[in-house]
């Protein structure tokens, strides 16, 4: 299994699991960016993600691990964190292990997603990570849409950057997607690690009609390379999040939700049964692009159409400043090619 030449620890928002997974008292353990971690929720209902292993020798918190109040107690030797991960309590001690300190991570829950900021420097967060809703600013809210449907595929070898660069590639759309005719981008806005791209596009009619003529179109915004929401208009409203994030040097998880909005007045069962409908047909066509972005190689540089050159510079040219060396590699790759160069 060859390793991506672009590096799978890149700074940002990345979901590690849904809300609704962690419950109060619940002890998560799962694997991100070549770590063990562990996701807990104290009886406050404060959410805390940290690295898996117990700083004292080493007992994984999440296999026997168990939430005490605010605090997490290794089933090793009682030894108690909180949410700072810091040592509160030695059980057989009169006072806590000060000087050791477990990592924490920068917790959000937006959309019944658990994000966390990961970042290989520990900078705090420069950016936040996009809601579905608020983001858009059009006072939208979870009761305008129909319960959330979402896939969850684990372990893939992609990059995340591949899912952020469809968000530019116009082409696909007609080839994977069937798309009558080629969508055209009216936004590219790549000032901000927050990014902005709107498209019109349609999937009826036929080849002969104009681009003027579709009264359709999709508004993104990509938080980072981990997380991108999308509002569709003109067809039947909808809402959706994707999200990847590294596992190790070689795979991503890869979640994705769908929203599809209520009509008012005719908030009936069958519109309901029409609305889960069309939420499969939009996992369908994002399961077209998992198909594709999984046995992808990532190209570089890539043999680009003059129409194509302009978005895909832009969003690669953006994308590198989610990077430890600002590059794409990681800063480990980048002195062992130095040294290598150095001969």
């Amino acid at each position: 299994m060859a390793k991506p030449p672009l590096s799978m620890t890149p700074t940002g928002w990345f979901q590690v699991a849904w809300c609704s997974e962690i419950a109060v008292g619940d002890v998560h353990h799962m694997k991100y960016f070549g770590q063990e971690m562990v996701a807990w929720r104290a009886r406050s209902g404060r959410l805390t993600v940290m690295d898996a292993y117990c700083e004292h020798l080493g007992a994984h918190l999440g296999f026997g691990g168990h939430v005490e109040g605010e605090v997490i107690e290794c089933a090793f030797h009682g030894w108690q964190w909180n949410h700072e991960g810091h040592n509160v309590c030695i059980p057989y001690e009169s006072r806590p292990n000060r000087g050791r300190r477990m990592r924490t991570y920068p917790v959000a829950e937006h959309n019944d997603a658990v994000y966390i900021w990961h970042d290989t420097e520990r900078r705090e967060p420069f950016f936040d990570p996009p809601d579905v809703f608020a983001s858009f600013a059009d006072g939208s809210s979870a009761a305008d849409y129909y319960p959330r449907a979402s896939i969850y595929e684990p372990n893939l070898e992609l990059h995340p950057q591949y899912v952020l660069e469809n968000g530019v590639d116009f082409a696909h759309f007609k080839f994977v997607h069937k798309t009558p005719i080629v969508p055209v981008f009216t936004r590219h806005d790549f000032a901000a690690p927050v990014s902005y791209v709107d498209f019109t596009i349609t999937f009826e009619g036929d080849e002969n009609q104009s681009i003027d003529d579709v009264r359709s179109g999709v508004e993104a915004i990509n938080g980072g390379l981990g997380i991108a929401v999308t509002k569709s208009s003109g067809m039947i409203d909808n809402r959706t999040i994707s999200a990847v994030t590294p596992v190790d040097d070689h795979t991503s998880d890869v979640r994705f939700t769908v929203y599809i909005g209520r009509t008012p007045g005719k908030d009936t069962p069958r519109a309901e049964l029409k609305a889960q409908e069309f939420g499969q047909e939009v996992i369908r066509q994002f399961r077209q692009d998992i198909y594709i972005w999984s046995h992808q190689r990532y190209s570089d540089p890539p043999a680009l159409s003059s129409s194509e050159f302009e978005g895909f510079t832009a969003i690669r040219k953006w994308a590198m400043q989610f990077y430890p060396d600002g590059r794409g590699g990681s800063a480990a790759d980048l002195r062992v090619a130095s040294l290598n160069e150095k001969g």
